[in-house]
């Protein structure tokens, strides 16, 4: 474990200091007026004063920590040249540490974000080891008997110890939250009686979402928040925000002025030469952090949340917009080159989702040391590996090594290692790993937009029966299914994500949208069946031996050459590939598109692996590989099993049968 860096204070918000509060913003208005508002509900408003490239300042004797603010900026309403000042809008502080709702207006809260941290540190947990858990704060606690009911769906719910207990038994080492950042629900998602479920629509960067506090809105959310991540921290776990600095909760040119536009819209968003705005989001806007400003109000941010609150990483939603210069996406950018200096912010996790919907803007291998990134073509990978061809075309076997393996095509190319692959098969954003199994098509009518959002290419297959079903081969094949994409992603080479409640079989019914359901079609279930229980020790199980064989979680690229380490035969590979007959796999093989069987032979110390997958519909007489390679061998692991059960040893040389649609383990005896 290690401290927390020293907080740099930032020059912009509202400090607390002793003897008031000092306010600054930054703006190109004509005038800018602090407006603070009593417990009363009464508005005063308090002229700053300019002080000089864009800053506006003034000191308030009598504010204290609590108080509600914001701005009100006055100048020209000239939308073609890029301006949209109004008096008329109250407007967020962008450097925002609360924020609170009353009658419809949001209101930035003046905090200390002092904290009594004890001696609290990062778990820094390293890459080789880091094992992803994506969760949403209200979902996962939601419905949880344990947790008591006026904190379920909180910071402090997911503190609760029955929440971390759940997390450490799984084997999961790093928390990896939707946003948390204050957002607000779109108003065509209010005029249907929706609201934003997960979070992707920033209202203020540095503020936790209100919503998830049980103590308060005044800045209790704060605090609430700081004492989730301490109590995390104290159980070892990482805790990584997704964040969200991509766009605004203002959108396009008719969407509400909340705080950037107000402020300085030229500054903060890429306008076109008419002054609409460039949108490469698909929300409306983007942020441009070409400009000083911009850039300077995303770092200090980041900080913010390093420092304040001590997180531990984060994941960047959209993030080739972060990284857009004037010719589209730069590797070596301003900001990526400004994270990549900073002396705290280059020390913790940093995950790209390497796309956005601007030209060019699909970068999957893209980004520089020290960046992992969201890896789609494992996902896609996988999916087609043991749904996709089912009414579809199969590509044998030589794809789906290379993602086994850590995608070296990927990643090797920028100088990086396998572990800036995070693996996944399931997010928030598609189906759940029970739907993945359950459902050709999406069923999002809850979500009323006529079945128009979420993606129609899902990679999934039904297992011939569309949703709900009492057909019992057709519910065993579906267990199967799914404990063969949980052993294809835990026993794969990179950085693996797992998603809240694919663990036990969690369903939304084949929604694949559910980004405004703020119900149990989102929330996590906890009453599990036997079926669910078994999945869970399965995935457990898969953690566990990942855990405990190093050989899965290298962190650099295997190279197909007999291994260096001590204890491992002479002349045996790093990594070698097998078929059904017991060779290496030659050219023809790789390029076989009718290849089903497929053999990983991983050389470690004190033992190598050899990971068998049989993709294809029928059972395989397998040849286990003899010679150097293992005079033995013992089955560790059979997905064709209900329950994860160690099965018997075999020698070299001998055949064994590999059932249809299946993963087997084994641990080679020398």
């Amino acid at each position: 474990m290690a401290p927390v860096p020293a907080r740099l204070v930032p020059v912009l918000g509202a400090v607390p200091d002793g003897e008031g509060t000092a306010f600054a913003v930054f703006s190109g208005a004509d005038l800018v007026e602090l407006a603070l508002l009593d417990d009363d509900g009464h508005e005063a408003r308090v002229p700053m004063r300019a002080s000089g490239h864009g800053s506006w300042h003034c000191h308030r004797p009598e504010v204290r920590p609590g108080q509600r603010y914001g701005y009100r900026a006055h100048g020209a309403w000239d939308p073609r040249h890029g301006h949209r000042f109004d008096a008329a809008h109250l407007l967020v502080d962008p450097y925002s540490l609360a924020v609170d709702c009353v009658d419809g207006l949001a209101w930035s809260v003046v905090v200390d974000p002092g904290f009594d941290w004890g001696e609290d540190e990062r778990p820094l947990v390293a890459w080789s080891d880091t094992v992803i858990y994506e969760a949403h704060v209200r979902g996962f606690t939601k419905r949880h008997p344990a947790v008591p009911e006026p904190l379920r769906g909180t910071y402090a719910g997911l503190a609760h110890p029955d929440s971390i207990g759940h997390l450490l038994d799984l084997g999961a080492t790093t928390l990896e939250l939707l946003p948390v950042q204050q957002f607000a629900s779109e108003p065509w998602l209010r005029e249907r009686g929706r609201a934003n479920y997960w979070g992707y629509n920033p209202l203020a960067f540095s503020a936790p979402h209100g919503d998830y506090s049980s103590a308060g809105t005044r800045g209790q959310q704060v605090g609430e928040f700081q004492a989730m991540v301490r109590d995390l921290h104290r159980a070892g776990l990482e805790v990584v925000l997704d964040v969200v600095y991509n766009h605004t909760a203002e959108g396009g040119d008719d969407g509400p002025t909340l705080s950037w536009r107000g402020l300085d819209n030229a500054a903060y968003y890429r306008l076109r030469s008419d002054g609409s705005y460039d949108d490469v989001t698909g929300c409306g806007n983007s942020l441009d952090l070409r400009h000083q400003r911009s850039l300077a109000m995303v770092t200090d941010s980041l900080r913010t949340w390093v420092q304040d609150f001590h997180v531990d990483g984060f994941r960047f939603d959209l993030a080739p917009t972060l990284a857009r210069g004037p010719a589209g996406f730069d590797a070596a950018g301003s900001f990526l080159a400004v994270v990549a200096q900073d002396p705290v912010l280059s020390g913790v996790k940093l995950i790209a989702e390497p796309w956005d919907l601007g030209p060019g803007g699909y970068r999957l291998g893209g980004f520089p040391p020290p960046w992992a990134e969201w890896n789609d073509r494992f996902r896609d990978t996988v999916r087609d590996t043991w749904l996709g061809r089912h009414g579809r075309s199969h590509g044998g076997v030589r794809d789906l090594a290379y993602r086994l393996s850590g995608s070296s095509d990927v990643f090797e190319p920028s100088g990086r290692g396998p572990l800036a692959s995070v693996n996944f098969v399931t997010a928030h954003d598609g189906f759940t790993l029970h739907d993945l199994v359950s459902y050709d098509r999406k069923h999002n009518g809850a979500n009323g937009e006529d079945g128009r959002d979420g993606s129609d290419h899902e990679h999934s297959w039904n297992c011939g029966v569309e949703g709900p079903t009492d057909d019992v081969d057709v519910l065993a094949l579906r267990r199967r299914m799914m404990r063969n994409l949980l052993a294809t992603l835990l026993l794969s080479t990179g950085v693996p994500m797992l998603t809240a409640g694919d663990e036990t079989g969690r369903t939304q019914l084949g929604n694949n949208n559910a980004y405004c359901l703020d119900d149990e079609t989102t929330w996590v279930a906890w009453d599990h069946a036997g079926w669910s229980r078994d999945l869970y020790d399965w995935t457990r199980t898969l953690l566990t031996l990942r855990r405990e064989h190093s050989v899965l979680r290298p962190d650099t690229f295997f190279h197909g050459r007999p291994a260096p380490s001590d204890g491992i035969p002479d002349g045996v590979d790093d990594l070698a590939w097998f078929g059904p007959d017991g060779q290496q796999l030659t050219a023809d093989d790789w390029h076989d598109h009718e290849q089903r069987v497929l053999g990983m032979y991983v050389s470690g110390s004190p033992r190598s692996l050899l990971i068998l997958l049989n993709t294809g519909d029928e059972d395989t007489t397998v040849r286990l590989p003899d010679g150097h390679w293992g005079r033995s061998y013992v089955a560790l692991l059979d997905t064709a099993d209900e329950r994860p059960t160690p099965g018997s040893e075999h020698e070299g040389g001998s055949d064994l049968v590999l059932r249809a649609h299946s993963v087997a383990v084994l641990a080679v005896s020398a």
